[in-house]
């Protein structure tokens, strides 16, 4: 059984809601091995771009958030800021997650502002 029959007996729309179930990793293998179905592509080409870049800006944010704690005196209040910012960062990736994987159960070819026109070259 190959991907493209999986795709036949769960429906597109159930295989594209599963491109985002594990982040960027799913996106990967939905793309992978998915090689027919325009519309799985792009919803795992979005879930790469998407999860992968909240991956990096996260890191980032953690890195910056490392380097402050050692400046003396204001080291304290910008950790809490980058502190608060890496939560609203976690609760917003959560929500577009929860979004994304809705929009593509009910078939929808949602498109996210900066992911969505990269999916639509790649997929």
């Amino acid at each position: 059984m190959s991907a493209n029959d999986l795709v036949d007996d769960l429906g597109e729309n159930v295989v594209g809601a599963l491109a985002y179930s594990l982040g960027f990793v799913t996106g990967i293998l939905c793309y992978v091995l998915v090689e027919e179905n325009p519309f799985v592509r792009f919803h795992a080409v979005q879930s790469i771009v998407v999860f992968a870049g909240l991956l990096v800006l996260s890191f980032g944010i953690n890195l910056l958030l490392g380097i402050v704690l050692f400046i003396p005196v204001v080291g304290g209040v910008f950790a809490t800021l980058f502190g608060f910012a890496t939560q609203i960062l976690g609760l917003a990736g959560l929500v577009v997650w929860v979004l994304l994987m809705v929009k593509a159960y009910q078939g929808e070819r949602y498109e996210l502002p900066v992911a969505g026109p990269l999916a639509n070259d790649y997929a």
